[in-house]
């Protein structure tokens, strides 16, 4: 009786631990799964009435976001080019690497803060969200798909696989049928990417009135919040760190077949002028500009004080002196306060990782 005792309060212990473990490791996504404006940011761009995020969109939008299904050799997902960890961007790569191991036209943007877009891409090709995946898909030397055979494939895996990766019951999930459409995958996906908000990082407790005596901001990256205000905030204005805009910024012509805004408008005044990026988790997402050609901050800030060209659409910001003038001590001072926008919440968010 005594060993029948003890053998019944072993297993009800080990059972106990087996499913708090499990509970650990599979929280209840319904409690973490809300679009929220953080306090410090405008109101979104985005119309989350047409598209209110749900629990089961955003799920269905992360399954198809790493998915390989979405590329022609079903090696390439959207996860290939945008890595959480470095702010979803390709880290380390110029150009990012598309199927086939070919190289794209341009270094991957990161993917944060995409309700307050007003466009995208490097050249504002594409004007909403919803259609964003179309291009990367569609494209080449990217996913090399079309989207017709991405929405078949999905569709064929309709009692073939577990639940978790049987599409259309997914899909009857978030939007209550099995049909899966153009509108339905599209708007699954901006679910995710709307949730990539990165608004946590020691700045914005700075701002907020949130740091602690651990996280607040240093005296010396306070001094560079107050140079990149003087110096940089022109173009990389308001919470976003981006108004958004196109400029040219003096590069040294790299690919002349690229010329930035101008492939969309075809206006000579557009040549070579590529979208402001926004700079939250700079620090995580070299290399730098449209091309990659910069590997670190020190080398951003170098082109800024000694290298702009001139040409007939650069920047009028940059026009009557061609270089910004910053010292040494000032430009360590910038890049340290550029390192207070890294938001290590959002770089290390479960819910926005691959499964």
């Amino acid at each position: 009786m005594k060993k029948y005792f003890l053998y019944k309060t072993l297993l009800v212990f080990t059972i106990s631990i087996l499913f708090f473990s499990c509970q650990k490791e599979d929280p209840n996504p319904k409690e973490k799964i809300e679009f929220k404006t953080p306090s410090n940011f405008p109101t979104p761009v985005y119309d989350l009435k047409e598209n209110p995020v749900t629990v089961e969109g955003f799920e269905l939008g992360r399954k198809l976001f790493y998915t390989g299904m979405l590329s022609r050799d079903g090696n390439i997902s959207c996860g290939s080019c945008h890595a959480q960890t470095s702010g979803f961007t390709q880290h380390g790569h110029d150009l990012s690497h598309g199927i086939d191991d070919q190289l794209t036209l341009r270094n991957s943007l990161p993917i944060q803060n995409l309700a307050w877009s007003k466009n995208f891409f490097w050249d504002g090709g594409v004007f909403h969200l919803d259609l964003f995946a179309i291009a990367p898909i569609e494209a080449d030397n990217e996913m090399g798909e079309t989207l017709p055979n991405v929405l078949q494939k999905l569709r064929d895996t309709e009692g073939l696989q577990s639940p978790k990766t049987d599409y259309p019951l997914l899909f009857e999930k978030a939007f209550g049928t099995k049909e899966i459409t153009t509108d339905r995958f599209l708007k699954a996906l901006s679910q995710f990417q709307l949730m990539c908000i990165s608004a946590n990082s020691r700045y914005d407790k700075h701002v907020r009135n949130e740091s602690t005596q651990e996280n607040k901001l240093t005296t010396q990256e306070l001094e560079g919040l107050e140079l990149f205000e003087q110096n940089c905030s022109n173009c990389h204005s308001t919470t976003l760190f981006t108004d958004q805009s196109y400029r040219n910024n003096g590069l040294k012509v790299g690919n002349p077949n690229d010329t930035g805004r101008h492939r969309i408008t075809q206006n000579e005044e557009d040549k070579f002028k590529f979208k402001v990026p926004s700079l939250r988790n700079v620090e995580v997402t070299r290399p730098y500009m449209h091309d990659g050609r910069f590997r670190n901050l020190e080398a951003v800030l170098d082109h800024y004080t000694d290298g702009i060209q001139d040409s007939e659409t650069l920047d009028e910001s940059l026009k009557a002196k061609l270089k910004i003038e910053l010292n040494q001590e000032e430009k360590e001072a910038i890049i340290a306060f550029l390192k207070t926008l890294t938001d290590e919440d959002f770089l290390n968010n479960p819910i926005l990782s691959e499964f």
